[in-house]
């Protein structure tokens, strides 16, 4: 018997052995789960707990900010005419180029005048005799006078003489009425410029028969001044309206990848909100004399709606937006200090925020890694994300203009 139970006892212990053996086969080995923990830790972790945090700063600095409402618009000119006959006639000389900046008053076109010159000499012989009549009338009337004097005619044939002067003189009258429209007539023969601008394409050329007010000869387009039209949101409206009052708000218009801004004044609020788009119409005017804005063309409109007077402006990087709001980290005394404010305006790159002081350093590169009382190797900041203690790109962009 006991030969026999040492026999079980010992082939169970067999059996729960392998078992064992089999479950250490297909345990994990924990020293590469500890080394991909390792790797996927923060770089602050791989640091140690002493080890300063290479981050980059740029200082708080205090001035004026511009808040800007931006836009896409359009250019349009203040004018666009198309330049028609009033007469029909026919193109004998065109004294313009396409593309030509012209002058008000300025020939563009000659169309031919020999029906409206014979017409107007027609209405000078008209007046050579009316005048001729008259100077008859006014002799018969003259001897009238002295006969009636004498007793020798009635005076009604004195009433007749002056009957005819007075319709000779009338006849006068009707005859420079004439040759007046007659002058009118001629000069539509000469076509000039209603007013300044750049000519478009030209339609007609010498030869070309034009019909009165339905030929279309040339477009005038006026470059200088210039208006930019934009829509803004409804919610807006209030601003834009003060910033009209106050004699113009500044607009700022960049076209394309154009580095330098045109600055514009603003000129006109709709008075009615669209209500399919819930926007309001605005246009602004600039100067255009070296003719970079073109009319067509889409710009980046930026309006300054208001200024925020001694703001404090940091980059906006700078800012880390998290669950219980918006956070700086300053660096104090070579250790990072946690520092919550409130975002004001932004504008670009740059943040008017209050919570911290003008001069303070916050962290612009590095912030991912820090915590509070961190330890810090601190980088000044590029020129690029600095804070410059001028006014804000809108409003360099405007005096640089």
């Amino acid at each position: 018997m006991n030969k026999k139970a040492f026999s079980t006892h010992f082939s169970l212990g067999a059996i729960v052995a392998a078992l064992l053996l089999a479950a250490c086969g297909d345990r994990v080995d924990p020293a590469p789960a500890a080394a991909a923990s390792a790797a996927s830790a923060p770089a602050s972790a791989a640091r140690g707990p002493g080890q300063p945090v290479s981050v980059t700063t740029s200082v708080a600095v205090e001035r004026d900010f511009e808040v800007a409402l931006e836009a896409i618009g359009t250019v349009t000119p203040l004018s666009s005419v198309d330049v028609k006959p009033q007469t029909n006639s026919l193109v004998t000389r065109v004294h313009v180029k396409e593309g030509q900046f012209v002058k008000a008053g300025e020939l563009l076109f000659t169309l031919d005048a020999r029906p409206d010159e014979a017409n107007l000499a027609k209405v000078r012989a008209q007046m050579v005799k009316d005048q001729a009549v008259l100077t008859d009338a006014q002799r018969q009337l003259a001897r009238s006078r002295d006969l009636m004097a004498q007793g020798f005619i009635s005076q009604g044939a004195l009433d007749s003489s002056q009957a005819q002067v007075d319709a000779q003189l009338a006849n006068l009258v009707a005859d420079r009425a004439a040759l007046d429209a007659a002058q009118l007539a001629l000069s539509y023969n000469s076509v000039r410029a209603a007013g300044a601008g750049r000519l478009g394409a030209v339609n007609v050329f010498p030869g070309t028969v034009v019909q009165a007010n339905q030929t279309v000869l040339v477009t005038i387009t006026q470059l200088d001044p210039i208006n930019i039209s934009f829509s803004l949101p409804q919610r807006n409206l209030d601003a834009v309206l003060a910033g009209l009052k106050s004699g113009g708000a500044v607009v700022n218009a960049k076209l394309g990848d154009a580095k330098n801004s045109i600055s514009g004044r603003l000129q006109f609020v709709d008075n009615a909100v669209d209500a399919a788009t819930g926007t309001i119409k605005v246009r602004a005017r600039f100067e255009n004399r070296e003719a970079k804005l073109w009319p067509g063309a889409f710009v980046k409109i930026a309006l300054v709606s208001q200024t925020l007077k001694g703001a404090v402006v940091i980059p906006t990087t700078a800012i880390i937006h998290s669950a219980r709001g918006s956070i700086v980290y300053l660096s104090d005394k070579g250790r990072a200090v946690l520092r919550p404010v409130k975002v004001l305006a932004s504008e670009g790159e740059l943040s008017a925020v209050s919570g911290i002081a003008a001069g303070d350093k916050v962290v612009v590169e590095g912030r991912q890694n820090l915590r509070p009382d961190a330890p810090l190797a601190e980088r000044s900041a590029s020129p690029a994300s600095a804070v410059r203690p001028a006014s804000s790109a809108a409003s360099a962009a405007s005096a640089a203009s």
